[in-house]
């Protein structure tokens, strides 16, 4: 599975099925471009198990703020479409792993 680029208008209807992180990024922002490369890897490692969104919080300020996104990047793992934890900075892929194995 792809990890999908997500928009205010299709973040509800991308993160509404199954275990889904979603990724609070911006272009400037270097930890963003430091967990990228992990998220690849947890995406071609888990696939079809877990579904990996990103949203680019200058574009999409919108669903940042309902998610309370103060710091980027915030991670959000989504069970069924509710927010069932949150990691803020980088993180390792291990740490990702567990965070996301706790809800598969």
């Amino acid at each position: 599975m792809a990890i999908v680029n997500v928009t205010d208008q299709n973040f509800s209807q991308e993160t509404s099925e199954g275990v889904v992180l979603a990724d609070f990024w911006a272009p400037w922002c270097g930890p963003c471009k430091m967990i990228a490369p992990v998220l690849e890897e947890l995406d071609q490692e888990l696939g079809d198990k877990v579904k990996i969104v990103k949203l680019n919080v200058d574009e999409n300020q919108e669903t940042a703020g309902q998610y309370g996104v103060m710091s980027i990047p915030t991670l959000i793992v989504f069970k069924n479409g509710e927010a069932v934890d949150k990691a803020i900075g980088y993180q390792p892929k291990e740490a990702l792993a567990q965070l996301l194995n706790k809800h598969l």
